[in-house]
Order: C-alpha cells, then sequence, then structure tokens
C-alpha cells in the first residue's frame, strides 16, 4: 500500500509547494482551498437546495441562482461550493490523480460563499440563504455545503443540479484588430465541436444586407497543461473556442454581427446582436481614443468570498470602461488578464465580465507572467506564475495579429497611432528574435501618416520605482532598459507604457536616465526621449513603492485607474490618468509637435557616419 501511495504523495507535495509559492506572491484564492484533503460525510440532517433549476429560458447568459441551506452543526468556517459539471466526484478523477482510498474529490469548485455571508445568525439556526450570480458555462451546476473549513473540508450536504436552456449556446464575443487594418476578428465561445454544427458570423454594414463569413474553431485538452493546478484541480472543459475573419471593411463604419452555429438538422443557433465601429485608415485625420492598462484580473458581483481581496479593483476598471464606452475605440491590456493561474473556469467568468467592452471594440492582449511563466517551457522566466497554463489559455481564448501566437509580440496600426506589442516572457535582449520583430515594428512607423508611436510590455523594460525594484537598485527588469533604449531613441517613440508592477507613475521624457525635457504638463518640439508610463492598476492587488522617488518619476498614484490618449489629430495628443473609482482625471499632459519634430537628429538617434559623410 505504502508504494502505491507514494506517486500520490509526491503529487501532494508538488501541490503545497506550488500553493505556497504562489501564495507568496498573491496567488488564484481557490488555491487555498484544499480540495484534495475533501471527504464526504453526508448528513441526514443536511441539506442544500437550488432555484431556479432551468436557467436562460429567455436567452439570458448570466443570472442569479437562490441557494437555501440548514446545517444539524453550523459553524462559522462551513462554506458553499459552486461546482461544474455537477457530477464531481472521484469518477471523474483523471487516472493519474487516483487513490485507493475513496472518495475523492478532484476538481476545485468555480466560486464559493461562507454559509455566514447574508445570514447573520447562521451559527444559531443552522439555516441561511445563499444567492450567487452564474454564467452559461456549457455544463450544468451543482452546490456543496462542506463543513471543515477550506483546509480541512468535509462534504455534508449536495444540492440539485440546475442548468441552462441552451448550455452550448455562442457567448462572449471578443474582437480583435485582423492583421490588416481593414480587418476585424470576432471570436467567441461555444459547446458545439465542428462534428455537430459549422460556426459562422452573420454581419455587415448598419442596415444593408447581412453576409455569413465562416470561423475556425480551436480547444485543448488537459494534456495541453504544462502542470498543476491547470492539469488536475483546476482544470475544467474549455469548451470551443471560434474565430471569424471579417474583411474587407470600410474605414470608420458601423458593422453589426451575431455568432451562430448551423445544426446538421439545417437549423441555426444563434447568439445575441452585437456592433462595432471599424479602423480608420491607417494615417486618417480623426477622433481616435485609446485604453491602455495591464494587470485588471477579475471578480464576482455576487460576492463570491474567493475573490475578497484578490482583485478589488477589476469591477470598476470594467465599469468605468462600459460608462466611457462610446467614447472610446480600441482597448490594450498589457498582460495579466483574468489570473486564473491554472483554474480553467476562471477564464469563462473573464471574458463574460468584458463582454460589454470586447464585443464593441477591439480588446488587444499582451501577455503576462500570470498567462505563460511556467519552468520548462520556454518562458523567459522560469516562474511558475501561470498555474501550468504556460500561454495555452491566452493564446486560444483572444486572437492576436501576431505571426505566431505563441510568441506574443504583435504590430497594429489604430489611424494615427502605430503599436508595438512586445511579449516580456519571451527574449527580448539585443539578437534576439523578438528583438529584431521589435525593431523592424518601430521602424516601419510612417510618421507623417502615424505620428503617435506607442510601445507597450507587461514587464517594465523602462522605469517604475516601485518598490523591489528600488530595492534592487535598477528600477526595471533586469536587462531592460539596456537592451531597449537604443531603440526607443533612435526611432523616437512617444510613449512606453508597462504593467507588472500594480500602480501608475509617468515619467519626464527621458533618455540615459536623464530628463530631456523640464516640461511636465505640456511637450512639443522636438521629439528627444520617450516617456515611461506604468499602468498596471488595473485590479490586482495594488504594489507599493519605493521610498526613493527618483528625479525623473513626474507622477505616482497607489491607486486603481487606467490610460486614456486621445488623439486630435496629426499634432495635438491627450494623455489622460483616470482612477477606476470614480473615472476622473488625476493626472494628464498634452503633446503639440509637426512632422519635422521627429526628423531632427537628437543623441543615439541618427548614423554617427554615412556614406555623405
Amino acid at each position: 500500500m505504502g508504494r502505491l501511495l507514494r506517486p500520490f504523495a509526491l503529487l501532494l507535495c508538488f501541490f503545497f509547494f506550488f500553493s505556497s509559492v504562489l501564495g507568496h506572491i498573491g496567488d488564484q484564492p481557490l488555491s487555498k482551498i484544499a480540495i484534495h484533503r475533501a471527504t464526504i460525510a453526508l448528513h441526514p440532517s443536511a441539506s442544500i437546495s437550488a432555484s431556479p433549476a432551468l436557467l436562460g429560458l429567455k436567452g439570458e447568459d448570466t443570472q442569479w441562482v437562490t441557494v437555501e441551506l440548514q446545517h444539524h452543526n453550523p459553524s462559522s468556517d462551513d462554506w458553499v461550493g459552486v461546482f461544474s459539471p455537477a457530477k464531481f466526484n472521484g469518477s471523474t478523477c483523471p487516472p493519474e490523480n487516483k487513490r485507493d482510498e475513496a472518495p475523492y474529490i478532484c476538481s476545485a469548485p468555480i466560486k464559493y460563499k461562507y454559509a455566514n455571508h447574508s445570514t447573520s445568525n447562521y451559527n444559531n439556526t443552522g439555516k441561511a440563504s445563499l444567492e450567487f450570480q452564474l454564467i452559461n458555462q456549457r455544463a450544468d451546476f451543482s452546490f456543496a455545503l462542506f463543513s471543515g473549513g477550506l483546509s480541512n473540508p468535509k462534504l455534508v450536504a449536495l444540492s440539485n443540479s440546475i442548468t441552462y436552456a441552451n448550455p452550448k449556446a455562442p457567448l462572449y464575443p471578443r474582437l480583435a484588430q485582423g492583421k490588416a487594418w481593414d480587418e476585424m476578428t470576432v471570436t467567441w465561445t461555444s459547446g458545439y465541436d465542428i462534428n455537430e454544427a459549422v460556426p459562422l458570423v452573420q454581419w455587415g454594414l448598419k442596415g444593408d444586407a447581412q453576409k455569413k463569413s465562416s470561423a475556425g474553431t480551436l480547444t485543448f485538452n488537459r494534456n495541453s497543461m504544462c502542470g498543476s493546478p491547470a492539469r488536475d484541480f483546476g482544470w475544467r472543459d474549455p469548451g470551443f473556442i471560434h474565430t471569424s475573419f471579417l474583411k474587407d471593411l470600410w474605414p470608420n463604419a458601423i458593422y453589426t454581427y451575431r455568432m451562430g452555429h448551423l445544426l446538421a438538422n439545417g437549423t441555426y443557433i444563434w447568439s445575441k446582436s452585437y456592433s462595432f465601429k471599424s479602423s480608420p485608415y491607417p494615417g486618417q485625420n480623426s477622433l481616435q481614443r485609446i485604453i491602455i492598462f495591464g494587470d485588471m484580473g477579475k471578480a464576482e458581483r455576487d460576492g463570491s468570498n474567493e475573490y475578497n481581496n484578490y482583485q478589488p479593483g477589476s469591477l470598476n476598471t470594467t465599469d468605468q470602461l462600459i460608462k466611457d464606452l462610446n467614447n472610446i475605440d480600441i482597448v490594450f491590456h498589457i498582460g495579466d488578464i483574468s489570473y486564473a493561474n491554472g483554474y480553467i473556469s476562471q477564464w469563462d467568468q473573464f471574458t463574460a465580465q468584458v463582454e460589454p467592452i470586447a464585443s464593441k471594440v477591439p480588446y488587444m492582449l499582451g501577455s503576462g507572467n500570470h498567462e505563460r511563466d511556467w519552468p520548462g517551457t520556454g518562458s523567459f522566466y522560469e516562474n511558475m506564475d501561470s498555474g501550468g497554463e504556460c500561454g495555452v489559455l491566452a493564446e486560444t481564448m483572444f486572437y492576436v495579429p501576431a505571426e505566431n501566437r505563441a510568441k506574443f509580440w504583435y504590430s497594429t496600426d489604430y489611424g494615427m497611432f502605430h503599436f508595438c506589442i512586445a511579449d516580456t516572457e519571451h527574449d527580448w535582449r539585443e539578437g534576439s528574435e523578438q528583438y529584431r520583430f521589435i525593431e523592424n515594428c518601430l521602424a516601419s512607423a510612417d510618421r507623417q501618416k502615424q505620428p503617435w508611436l506607442v510601445f507597450a510590455a507587461h514587464r517594465v523594460l523602462g522605469y517604475s520605482s516601485n518598490r523591489w525594484y528600488g530595492l534592487e537598485g535598477s528600477f526595471e527588469e533586469p536587462m531592460g532598459r539596456e537592451s531597449m533604449q537604443r531603440l526607443w531613441q533612435k526611432y523616437r517613440v512617444d510613449i512606453a507604457f508597462y504593467g507588472h508592477v500594480h500602480n501608475y507613475e509617468r515619467t519626464c521624457p527621458i533618455y540615459q536616465n536623464q530628463c530631456v525635457n523640464q516640461e511636465k504638463n505640456h511637450y512639443s518640439g522636438t521629439v528627444n526621449g520617450t516617456i515611461h508610463v506604468v499602468a498596471g492598476g488595473g485590479g490586482s492587488q495594488l504594489s507599493e513603492f519605493s521610498s526613493l522617488t527618483p528625479s525623473w518619476s513626474l507622477y505616482r498614484d497607489y491607486d486603481y485607474g487606467f490610460v486614456k490618449l486621445t488623439a486630435f489629430n496629426h499634432s495635438s495628443l491627450l494623455f489622460e490618468y483616470k482612477k477606476s473609482s470614480n473615472g476622473k482625471v488625476y493626472d494628464s499632459f498634452t503633446i503639440s509637435r509637426d512632422y519635422r519634430d521627429v526628423l531632427t537628429c537628437v543623441p543615439d538617434s541618427c548614423p554617427r557616419t554615412t556614406l555623405a559623410s
């Protein structure tokens, strides 16, 4: 028996190590549940029930559920977990996780609440009523009442199962720029494999005849994951991810669309109808508004305890963007997207959270450590921050116009803006494949037509006076600006954005650690340095600043927020930093200049010698 249990003991040791490592960096709270220790202690005096039993009868993809529970021996550490699929006992465990002792629960819940969450006298009465908000996630749900807290859970009661009327429905559209300026991609999730139904998008100019475009289908399985918990406790079937490419769009035009699936019997299953405004022609002179932030994550509107103090600013950021959506043209979320960290169900919940935004404007991603990093998988940093996802979820759930989506670097144009998005989880140093891409991307900007050149990456390759960078004495990622600043200077990058550090900071226009312009609120004339901005306050726990304030740091804010860029024309740009709590502007500056201002040679921007000399 001891020999048989040794492999499982090793698995548990690895799990505890993994949990402790991620706990140190503020990991996904589902990891606090020791589900591998759960035992079944069903008791006839304990009960739990959920209603309504059938959801989405009017086509809803989000609905509230009431859970009534009764426990014969109540305690303040009793909790209710939401499981999906509804059957989560040992019979569903993958072979490598089975053990001789039964029973064994091998899948984490998708969310949980303590039994006394909304019933203050639960400890006295043993009765409680809870409200949960459930999204359509392609499977049924059940609610389980546990005693013993999170560290030693005992299943005392299990509810009836509930389900959505059409659990396979096409849901949660995510728009993204295609590889050409006149192409929009639509990505969505469904329960329909291509063997069951043909995925497509019906679309066209608003008010005109609609046409149909086919879609590709991707998915992945447990073996695609690189480690725990993504491969065991956190695994959940992701369904099928479909992407359609809407091409030859007219610039600045309103299009309507809906996702669908053609069944074998000739009938169609359709989503709700949505609309978007197509990209302006590159260089076009018009009002253009860009949102940039990192490290948002997700949260739950039902107050699930799992999310308390984990991504406390996430919903505020989301809601402020939704409120101002008519004044937003494109969004860049530069890394640390959902913070699922190997709990696959959380990606569905993130796509549902951002659907009001991502269904209307392009939602462009950057790759962060919580999407990509895992030892032995080719990531530049051999950390365990992705929870075993090793980039698979981000690469599949969202589209980016990269040549190779496993290498998350790409360029994209939006009117007068040219964006170069780097992937700090792959090597960016001089001589690397990505370095060559970055230089080509920066060099390809036609500054007469696209005067606003923006560089963005997740980790700080430029400047941040975050506490841990300050302790290192670097104020950057190791090998960061040492490799990159020559390119920023040579190609006169206007602004470089980063996440990773969960706060806001803006520098002066800077080169080689020196401010090259003493202005703080308005910049004009020669472009002789790059402004570096940390915009990592999208929602995750805030990061403290160093006690030292460097001379190049013009504005610091220990709060949640995001940046908005507004280009009025080819010579006028407005930068605004807004707090997520109220949407008000707390830092801003303007840039005014002409094309000739990016042609003038400044230090290290022009070749020292030419054939002419």
